[in-house]
């Protein structure tokens, strides 16, 4: 077996040995965090998934149960964001429901969710003034002035902050097409 060859079975060696060496222990972390049992369970299987895509999984990783933590944590806030995302979402739907003359589909309002889903992971790339100048001009509907006035601010500084959320979004769009 070449040098290049066993490259991919080193790290898959390593995958298996970390994870042999951590579950358990990261799914009692998890349990006891999130008292479910269940979701326990989907975010340790998250985490390892999280580790195994990254590029630079296993290299010269010191402390693995910091390192496992930290992946949890941040799926953890990552899956809030969506179930905040998705219940105001659906809080919106309902009080549109009333007013609408018919009700969408459920494939489009799961189709609606992944996309709200989707421009919300990509405003986490940017700025928060970038983020809040995107939501107010999107969302609440505010001119580029009243946004400048806003975020003290110039109104060029506010196009050049909805260029970058659009270009995020673009980016997001891009990678999950390939």
């Amino acid at each position: 077996m070449s040098a290049a060859e066993s490259i991919p079975h080193q790290r898959a060696h390593a995958v298996h040995i970390l994870y042999s060496d951590h579950h358990d222990w990261l799914f009692g972390w998890l349990r006891r965090k999130l008292g479910c049992a269940h979701n326990a369970a989907d975010v340790a299987h998250d985490t390892f998934l999280r580790i195994i895509a990254s590029r630079d999984a296993l290299l010269g990783v010191e402390q693995p149960r910091a390192w496992l933590t930290t992946t949890a944590r941040r799926l953890i806030i990552d899956r809030a964001r969506r179930q905040a995302l998705e219940q105001a979402y659906l809080a919106e739907m309902a009080l549109l429901a009333d007013s609408l003359p018919f009700a969408p589909a459920p494939d489009e309002t799961l189709m609606a969710l992944e996309a709200l889903a989707q421009i919300g992971a990509a405003l986490q790339g940017i700025s928060a003034k970038a983020r809040e100048a995107f939501l107010l001009h999107y969302l609440d509907q505010q001119t580029h002035a009243a946004i400048a006035a806003h975020l003290g601010v110039s109104v060029r500084m506010v196009q050049k902050y909805l260029v970058q959320a659009l270009l995020a979004c673009r980016a997001r769009c891009a990678a999950m097409a390939e």
